[in-house]
């Protein structure tokens, strides 16, 4: 696989998306919990999805179990969570796993394309963010600390490049 389009994904309601239909946009691609002390990312996120979807930003959320159990829940309880405490209308997808061996084949790309921290492969906790290009590349991995309004200069610089 050489960029983000090669990838599909599941959206929270089952329905298949290739990433391809995503060609010439950028991403924020996020790994997310509804039971986390970072949960309240949600409205930064959505706060950019506002402010930069009529641009070409498009911000997935990967719902993701794996770190404390945060995210137990269905998929659907997990959209109703988004939706109705943050008020999500980024696209969020299905639940998956983002290490291990059955992670998610893109997760498994944006590590690869961004290691973290001393070359570290593994997704550390929920709310890490991958910036992805126009060109389907990856531009830059984001610790889960760093608050969504922290990346706009560069999902500005993604948008005009």
């Amino acid at each position: 696989m050489s960029s983000v389009y090669d990838f599909e994904a599941q959206r929270i309601d089952g329905t298949l998306v290739p990433l391809r239909q995503y060609e010439g946009q950028v991403l924020l691609i996020v790994n997310t919990a509804s039971a986390c002390g970072f949960t309240p990312q949600f409205g930064g996120l959505e706060a950019l999805h506002q402010q930069y979807g009529g641009q070409g930003l498009v911000v997935l959320g990967f719902p993701c179990n794996q770190f404390g159990q945060q995210d137990p829940g269905s998929n659907g309880e997990i959209a109703s969570f988004c939706q109705l405490n943050y008020g999500v209308s980024f696209p969020m997808m299905a639940k998956i796993d983002v290490n291990g061996q059955d992670a998610s084949p893109l997760y498994r790309w944006l590590v690869a394309e961004a290691p973290g921290l001393l070359g570290s492969k593994a997704i550390k906790w929920n709310f890490t963010k991958f910036l992805v290009g126009k060109d389907g590349q990856v531009i830059r991995r984001y610790a889960p600390q760093d608050e969504p309004k922290k990346l706009a200069r560069d999902i500005e610089a993604a948008l005009a490049a």
